[in-house]
């Protein structure tokens, strides 16, 4: 395959990452305050103003503009501190209180890691095709 041709496509490539990871980001904030799909780590009614809460409100929220790419850029850059700030709040600690060891994959941090930096890029990259961002043209690379 050239290189042209993937360059043609490149957009359509980041606006499938970024609708994907809304999508995945978008399951937890409605595991908290929906309990669906069912597993989450809440198992009552999500008190609204605390840390889990304003968490869940922030993923789903946020999941759901990235995936639409409504004000891509900064919500995928409120969305990438809000992953670091769960990593190292939640999972990195894990290393030194338990047995969950130091590396991401053994403290289950390994998804908060990569959301982080997708959506780190996203920020830097912007939303892609198939966003209502570009439909508006409100990313000038894109028009």
């Amino acid at each position: 395959m050239s290189t042209d041709t993937l360059k043609k496509w490149s957009p359509y490539a980041l606006g499938a990452l970024r609708i994907m990871a809304g999508l995945l980001l978008m399951q937890h904030g409605m595991q908290k305050y929906f309990h669906f799909p069912p597993g989450g780590h809440v198992t009552g009614p999500m008190p609204v103003l605390s840390l889990f809460g304003i968490g869940g409100a922030i993923e789903l929220l946020g999941g759901g503009l990235l995936s639409i790419g409504l004000f891509a850029r900064p919500v995928a850059f409120l969305l990438s501190g809000q992953m670091a700030v769960a990593y190292f709040m939640f999972h990195f600690p894990r290393a030194f209180t338990t047995e969950a060891g130091f590396f991401p994959v053994v403290n289950e941090g390994d998804l908060a890691v990569l959301f982080c930096f997708v959506f780190l890029y996203l920020f830097f990259e912007g939303p892609g095709a198939m966003s209502v961002d570009r439909r508006l043209k409100r990313t000038p690379e894109d028009v």
